[in-house]
């Protein structure tokens, strides 16, 4: 069942992405991507396309829980 919450995760993180990306108005190449890129990898890119793709993944995941601990209970 824990990968029943992780597919959860991801998908939850994926929204979050695209939210993110609609919110910039899918400007890959302005001040918040650029920022967002330089203070998540440095100088240090990762050289695979895979790795790239796990930390966007990562960072949506976290956005996420984030979200999550922030909305209200009632």
């Amino acid at each position: 069942m824990r990968w029943v919450g992780q597919l959860i995760e991801t998908i939850a993180g994926c929204w979050q992405l695209l939210r993110l990306l609609i919110l910039s108005r899918f400007r890959l190449k302005g001040r918040y991507w650029v920022w967002r890129n330089e203070t998540a990898f440095g100088t240090g890119k990762p050289t695979q396309r895979s790795e790239t793709i796990k930390a966007a993944l990562d960072y949506g995941r976290w956005m996420a829980r984030i979200r999550k601990l922030g909305r209200p209970r009632y």
